[in-house]
């Protein structure tokens, strides 16, 4: 017997797998690779959302779970994944000055926002408003993530590319059947994948559909990240990736003229130099209408539990959501209310 079936290997699953090894749990995890979001996405890391001038939720604890995280994660998959790199919101006029000043006083905020503005030219760009520079932020190689722990998982035999199929499960007296694995618990960590979940598809995943390119700009010279309506995010060798969208109504992976078209105006509001694109996709982020994670356990079959609706955060998100998980299931500590799925299931009651 196992002690954990984890279904996906996105950022999730990955996050819940590698928190039950910490703890020396046994897994095992299936995958079919339908799901791309946490392969294409950004990979960012920014305690603040900059559209709005507000903290992300729980900022501070999530960086310090993140933090850890990936450095217990490094010598396993012997490669570097987090990138520390400032972000620099590139300013439009007096007004968006004032207005991050106004929010680096905010106390919530204050250690997040330096307080002194940048002015220093970049290749490519002109910013005649300067910039303001968010701290302890960077990006995860997520695309590298995925790959390097799939093979991890591969190499120690805990891996199994296979669609899952949910009228498999048979429910025994102290464990779950699944085909030929009996575990103690199963970890739903399917992504927009959810869909096609009998036993949580009742819970509000929308997802979002997010487009991103990869650019080439020979005259754009960056060594920080630029984020004002899009991101902007040097990968060397003249390369950037960029986006992303925001679609609430297509569920598709396909990337469309509309999304390619918006990216391309945007980017053109930032810098004033010619760019190739090299690569367009898409993919449809796990997210929830209430902003918050949907983490938990079945209501009736009590040796299933979900980990899913990370959004856009789930580099963030992930890590602190896993370690949440596991500590309700092997120690009951309960779950934050606002992330616990008990918040619907308890509605229909």
């Amino acid at each position: 017997m196992i002690d954990y079936l984890i279904v996906g290997c996105g950022l999730a699953g990955i996050s819940f797998a590698e928190e039950a090894l910490q703890h020396n749990k046994t897994i095992v995890v299936v995958d079919n690779d339908s799901q791309n979001s946490s392969k294409i996405a950004g990979g960012l890391y920014n305690p603040v959302i900059l559209k709005r001038f507000s903290e992300v939720w729980e900022a501070q604890a999530q960086l310090v779970i993140m933090n850890e995280f990936y450095t217990q994660l490094k010598p396993r998959i012997e490669q570097q994944l987090d990138f520390k790199m400032p972000i620099l919101r590139k300013f439009f006029s007096v007004e968006e000055q004032n207005n991050w000043f106004a929010a680096s006083d905010k106390p919530k905020l204050a250690p997040f926002l330096s307080n002194q503005l940048h002015f220093k030219e970049y290749k490519g760009i002109t910013a005649s408003f300067g910039y303001g520079e968010v701290l302890h932020t960077g990006y995860v190689n997520t695309a590298s993530l995925l790959e390097s722990y799939r093979n991890y998982l591969k190499e120690n035999h805990w891996f199994r590319q296979e669609s899952f199929d949910y009228a498999a499960i048979v429910f025994e007296e102290d464990s779950v059947r699944y085909k030929d694995i009996q575990a103690k618990h199963i970890i739903f960590a399917e992504g927009f994948g959810l869909r096609a979940n009998p036993y949580f598809n009742q819970l509000p995943l929308d997802g979002t559909k997010g487009e991103l390119f990869i650019i080439k700009a020979p005259d754009l010279d960056l060594d920080v990240i630029v984020n004002t309506s899009v991101f902007i995010l040097p990968l060397g060798n003249d390369l950037f990736k960029v986006g992303a969208t925001y679609n609430w109504e297509d569920k598709t992976d396909v990337p469309t003229k509309e999304g390619k078209a918006e990216l391309v105006t945007r980017i053109k509001e930032i810098i004033d130099c010619d760019f190739e694109i090299v690569t367009h996709f898409a993919g449809v982020r796990p997210t929830v209408r209430d902003r918050r994670p949907l983490v938990g356990t079945h209501p009736i079959y009590t040796r299933l539990h979900i980990l899913n609706g990370l959004g856009t955060r789930g580099v963030m998100l992930g890590p602190s959501m896993a370690k949440a998980l596991y500590e309700s299931i092997e120690c009951q500590i309960p779950l934050n209310k606002e992330i616990d799925i008990q918040r619907y299931t308890n509605k229909k009651k």
